[in-house]
């Protein structure tokens, strides 16, 4: 039976929410990311992108390349509300979804023609149920590979439709630019441009030895891309492997006191999140990015995995004291990562002394009791209604 894998995008998700909810938005340009000067674009309508707007570009710059464009907010609990029913509506046509990000899926629909129909007959139902139910349109690719149909799905947009069949894989990829394949960056574009390689076509006149020896298993991997091969599956269950905050603060500074208190905010939300999915982390990262955009990262592993907030802020409070900022501070953020979630923790009867003595920190049985009693709150009426007490007071301002 042949592989059929689909790769369901949707067009400019963030934006398109807005003017959905919006309708007189419809067919202008919205800027999805918020009206600050230090605010960065996180979607742009496709009347947007005519003028060159496009995602991760500061809103400065996007309000001198579009004037007259509408700028809103981040509605982020709206966009999870739909994301949640476009899924819903593609489990109803295969088991084995791999949601890649909010506003985009890769389907395994081999075998489904006998409900379905051909692969674009079962597409095309896919887009017209997902307009039916949520008022959006997408983009669908169809390829026998994942890679492949990331790529087709590009193609056509918006509400685009684009399959690539087992037997045009060859002739396609001789002419596909490597710079479209996912994964390869804008660096490796520039080491391939010095080899005269731009096109798929171009890998395939070196050998796999030659790229195994140039370039690794980066090299391997773009030999097999360029001959089509990607044996991934649609993976119904993606483990996670870290989970961040940071802020872009209104006014840059030099005041660690004001940054611990962000710390804090970001441990808070990292740790509460952690504990709701049972996930537990030793590597703590702190981020810092100065205001002429240089940025830093200072971590720490611990001997056991945590997710209880006042490590997560201790140890990042650490690395920040142990930084001698030279410049003022635009944006902090913490991280979490390095998972292990298997249950088996060393047992420790001695954490306050150990913590004074060799400088680990390991929660005490107080600090996660208060952890499970915010958590039992928020949990019940919402984050706002309680807050730590070093944060009483603290707004974004």
């Amino acid at each position: 039976m042949k592989r059929c894998i689909m790769h369901l995008d949707m067009d400019a998700f963030f934006a398109s929410v807005e003017q959905l909810d919006h309708p007189e938005w419809k067919g202008k340009p919205v800027i999805v990311g918020g009206s600050g000067d230090r605010s960065v674009v996180c979607a742009a309508s496709y009347e947007a992108r005519k003028f060159g707007v496009h995602s991760a570009m500061p809103i400065v710059q996007a309000r001198k390349l579009c004037p007259n464009g509408i700028y809103a907010d981040i509605s982020r609990g709206r966009y999870v509300e739909i994301s949640r029913k476009v899924m819903s509506v593609l489990y109803s046509y295969s088991p084995v979804i791999e949601q890649a990000s909010i506003d985009e899926a890769f389907i395994d629909a081999t075998g489904a023609g006998h409900l379905f129909g051909s692969p674009l007959e079962m597409a095309q139902g896919m887009k017209q149920k997902i307009f039916d139910t949520v008022g959006l349109t997408c983009s669908i690719g169809i390829a026998p590979v994942k890679f492949l149909a990331k790529i087709a799905s590009d193609y056509n947009k918006p509400n685009g439709l684009f399959a690539i069949y087992e037997e045009d894989v060859s002739t396609f990829l001789q002419e596909l630019p490597v710079r479209k394949i996912p994964g390869v960056g804008k660096k490796f574009v520039e080491k391939l441009d010095e080899l005269g390689v731009s096109t798929c076509g171009h890998v395939l006149e070196y050998s796999l030895e030659f790229w195994e020896r140039r370039f690794g298993k980066s090299g391997i991997a773009l030999w097999e891309r360029a001959n089509g091969i990607d044996e991934r599956a649609v993976e119904t269950s993606i483990e996670a492997k870290s989970e961040s905050a940071e802020t872009t603060l209104h006014k840059d500074t030099l005041d660690k006191v004001l940054l611990k208190k962000w710390l804090m905010r970001h441990a808070d939300r990292v740790g509460q999140n952690q504990r709701k999915h049972g996930l537990k982390g030793r590597t703590i990262t702190l981020k810092v990015k100065y205001s002429d955009f240089q940025s830093l990262t200072r971590s720490k592993t611990l001997p056991d995995p945590t997710n209880t907030t006042d490590v997560i802020y201790q140890v990042a409070a650490d690395l920040l004291d142990a930084i001698d900022l030279v410049k003022p501070v635009r944006l902090i953020g913490l991280g979490l990562s390095n998972y292990n979630n298997t249950g088996l923790e060393q047992l420790n009867m001695l954490d306050h002394m150990q913590h004074r003595c060799t400088g680990v920190v390991r929660a005490t049985k107080k600090q996660q009791q208060i952890d499970e009693a915010l958590d039992a709150v928020r949990n019940k009426f919402g984050n706002k209604v309680i807050c730590r007490g070093s944060l009483f007071g603290f707004t974004d301002e």
